[in-house]
């Protein structure tokens, strides 16, 4: 605790809290001291990811694999440690960013204790104090006001409220607002995690996983297979255990690990691992893409999330205007010629070039000064105050205001209705009115003005001369981006309904919508949030025909968010007030502003940097090549995961040996599935995304599965007597069998890529070209030869597989053309149904 402050306070009859009242309430856990973990552990983000049904299949299959000692059959490991390691570095970096989450600027405070003025640390307010709540300071904690003197409150990060609030004895402050001017004695009711700002940020702390739609399709692949895999690699153990002469003699010849390398084979052709790396790893490239436009990707799965948003709720101040204010323009309220325009805006200069101007005061000095004014000769002035609303100069034998325009009229004598009722058409157009008026009489003032404490005894103060004539009106607005009418054009074109919710009045929130065309050419329909019904299902009818929101409360937006999911919408929501950061995390994606409250840009999956709202289409755009990418590389991995599944249950049932090994799949992956799929994956694709993911990925693969796992069966169960080989008996002619099927699982994996890259001319027959040419060649490399035990077939065999080839095609082309009928089939009984 520091000594008495410097600043002479007012005098107060209260003393305050004792010292051992302040120990006992720090004691009982009343100070103003929040604790600042997030919901998730680095143990329960590592658990998370590692610790996943992915994992455990693969992980298991590769021990297995190890157990044998065949290494080399157990390569396909690797994907675990690759895929785990992106999650738990993404899940760790958005731990770092909560963590660091706080709504309250740490400072020190101004307390009444002991009958003295102290200075305190945010945390050691305690409950009951007497704090001093001085202009400029951001409130450290929720209480009711004592005294006060003209206090003036911005709770936009709040409220969402642009303009600042006045608050009376009696009322309730709440921590997080920021004294704009003025001051008040409050007496604290609620601090550290009972406060308002604490509570926002309890909640904006609870982690969220962002609900991919890619991940939602691959995770029900993998729980459906995992319901095929347990059982069926029971049973191919079994079946190659048999197919080696039965348990004796594979555990007395070592047979036995042959079988396990056979059955895990299958296990593992049946597991879409790339698929589950491609797409932690596409999210990951589309991130730093993103990146470099200044835009930052909290969550990678928030990328595809932006493809499938169909409802897009914009906060107005900092998305779409930028929360400065603009000097438009000065309306005479009379006739008048040039010369006395130039004395109303130089006049207008004059009382806004004072020491320390406000925002509005700001804007219309930039504005002025770009028009070629500049500080005149100035004989005194009254500089503004909230409390009074106005400000004035005396300067060539006049005297001249300006200020909030019902203020001054009221002061006045005479009828002025007209100008209340212009001021009035012009802030229903969305502008800020002031106005300026003039007087013969000499300028009112009064000695030692407190403009440390603004507003005491007003009354005493500088006074309006009732016999002042309004002259014009001066009309700012806030500044909207020069980007927003284009941006907002864009989304109306992509299909996105767009909707403003702002805590400002609808009237002024309506007429900035009606500015940047929020709904083309038609006029946007505007609303008070008071009048929403607070059922939710009420509520989502009502939002149909809405599409401008203002008095939004900070639960309302919430509410919103909560009401568009029940009509299935999905939902993004753009802030940058802590009275956003409650709706962004219960949004589908939350994008925040660069300038955003901590809290908002914790709790948001996606950060516009440099606050730029043009930077969303480039999103959008980004997430909808990751998503109609994913789509095209997904049926390539579930061709895989068909066929696999189609050649264990032909292998057990028939009990021959596992027509492949491991690491044929391994090589054979790489070259017609993995890498050319992280190529196609990282295409240009502006396709809008259409429900049915899974449903029509499914469609794709299951004719090309169905053929590859045909072909290889064929030649499994044919070319044996035919070829005269003794597959159970005799190691070379298991081989033999092995490197033919491995030849046609190629070829069919190049028929099913080629299918998967079309259309084929330019750059995706090439690519098809080279993996064919890639995995031909690499069969001729002794190394590559060796490892993954590729055989180039010789004489009689060679002919036999040509002709296996052949039928192969065949078969591809019969299923593909038969597929259109089954679908077509199935598509009327199920409707029958």
């Amino acid at each position: 605790m520091s000594a008495t402050t410097a600043v002479e306070m007012p005098e107060i009859g209260a003393t305050g809290l004792t010292s051992k009242e302040v120990v006992q309430r720090i004691e009982s856990g009343q100070s103003n001291a929040v604790k600042t973990s997030t919901s998730r552990s680095v143990q329960d983000i590592v658990r998370a990811n590692v610790f996943t049904l992915f994992n455990g299949i693969i992980f298991a299959a590769m021990v297995l694999v190890l157990i044998t000692g065949s290494w080399r059959d157990a390569v396909f490991g690797f994907v675990i440690i690759i895929n785990t390691g992106i999650g738990i570095v993404t899940e760790l970096r958005a731990k770092r960013t909560l963590d660091k989450l706080s709504i309250l600027v740490a400072s020190e405070f101004l307390v009444h204790r002991d009958g003295r003025d102290v200075e305190v640390p945010h945390n050691e307010i305690v409950l009951d104090d007497l704090l001093w709540i001085r202009a400029g300071e951001q409130v450290p904690a929720d209480g009711q006001i004592i005294q006060t003197w003209g206090l003036e409150l911005d709770e936009s990060m709040l409220t969402g409220e642009s303009r600042t609030v006045r608050h009376k004895v009696g009322e309730q402050v709440y921590s997080g607002a920021t004294a704009v001017s003025g001051m008040a004695l409050v007496k604290v009711n609620a601090v550290g995690s009972h406060s308002y700002a604490a509570t926002l940020t309890a909640q904006a702390k609870v982690y969220k996983k962002t609900v991919s739609d890619l991940n939602k399709g691959i995770n029900t692949i993998l729980k459906f297979m995992t319901f095929l895999v347990v059982p069926l690699c029971i049973l191919l153990i079994l079946s190659q255990i048999h197919t080696v002469g039965g348990w004796g003699t594979a555990l007395s010849t070592g047979e036995w690990r042959q079988a396990v390398v056979s059955a895990v084979a299958g296990v593992v052709g049946m597991i879409p691992e790339g698929l589950v790396l491609l797409t932690s790893l596409n999210f990951a490239v589309a991130a730093m893409r993103l990146a470099r436009h200044n835009t930052l990707v909290q969550e990678l799965e928030s990328v595809e999330t932006l493809a499938r948003v169909d409802a897009l709720n914009l906060d107005k101040t900092g998305t779409i205007t930028d929360g400065g204010i603009a000097f438009n323009r000065l309306v005479m309220l009379d006739s008048a010629n040039a010369a006395a325009e130039q004395a109303a805006t130089q006049a207008l200069y004059d009382c806004c070039n004072e020491e320390q101007p406000n925002g509005t005061g700001q804007a219309v000095l930039a504005g002025l000064k770009a028009q070629g004014y500049g500080a005149g000769a100035v004989e005194s002035r009254v500089p503004f105050s909230s409390a009074r609303k106005w400000s004035a100069v005396r300067k060539s034998g006049e005297t001249w205001y300006m200020g909030a325009p019902e203020v001054i009229i009221s002061a006045l004598e005479g009828d002025y209705s007209s100008v209340l009722q212009q001021v009035n058409e012009y802030a229903n157009d969305g502008n800020r009115v002031l106005l300026v008026a003039r007087s013969t009489a000499p300028l009112s003032s009064r000695s030692g003005l407190r403009d440390a404490v603004e507003g005491a005894n007003v009354s005493d103060g500088p006074q309006l001369d009732v016999q002042a004539e309004p002259v014009a009106l001066v009309l700012c607005s806030e500044k909207i981006r020069e980007d927003a009418e284009r941006t907002l054009a864009w989304f109306r074109e992509q299909g996105v309904r767009c909707r403003v919710i702002s805590g400002d009045n609808p009237v002024t929130v309506g007429a900035i919508a009606r500015r940047v065309k929020l709904t083309g050419d038609h006029e946007p329909v505007a609303m008070d949030a008071r009048e929403l019904p607070e059922d939710v299902n009420e509520l989502a009818r009502v939002l149909e025909n809405v599409d401008v929101l203002g008095r939004v409360l900070p639960d309302q937006k919430k509410a919103i968010v909560q009401a568009l999911h029940t009509q299935n919408h999905v939902v993004a929501m753009t802030g940058d007030g802590v009275n956003d950061a409650l709706a962004i995390k219960e949004a589908d994606l939350g994008i925040a502003m660069g300038n955003a409250a901590p809290a908002t840009k914790a709790v948001a999956q996606v950060v516009l940097v440099d606050s730029k709202f043009s930077h969303l289409p480039d999103v959008v755009a980004r997430g909808r090549q990751v998503m109609a990418n994913m789509e095209r590389v997904a049926s390539l991995f579930l061709v895989k995961t068909v066929y696999s599944a189609l050649i264990s249950l032909g292998v057990v049932l028939t009990q021959i040996p596992y027509p492949y090994l491991p690491r044929h799949i391994t090589y054979i992956g790489a070259l017609t599935i993995g890498m050319p799929a992280f190529i196609l994956a990282l295409a240009p694709n502006t396709r809008r995304y259409i429900p049915g993911f899974l449903k029509r990925v499914v469609t794709f693969a299951l004719p090309g599965g169905i053929a590859t796992a045909l072909s290889v069966l064929l030649a499994a169960w044919v070319l044996p007597p035919v070829m005269g080989w003794n597959v159970t008996g005799d190691a070379a002619d298991l081989s033999a069998l092995r490197a033919t099927s491995a030849i046609i699982l190629f070829a069919m994996g190049v028929f099913v890529l080629a299918r998967v890259a079309r259309p084929l001319n330019g750059w995706r027959g090439v690519l098809v070209a080279v993996f064919a040419a890639a995995g031909v060649i690499g069969a001729f490399v002794p190394f590559v030869a060796n490892f993954f035990a590729l055989i180039l077939p010789t004489g009689a065999t060679m002919v036999a597989t040509l002709i296996a080839l052949a039928g192969s095609a065949l078969i591809f082309a019969l299923c593909l053309w038969l597929a259109p009928f089954v679908r077509g089939l199935t598509g009327k009984l199920s409707r029958r149904h």
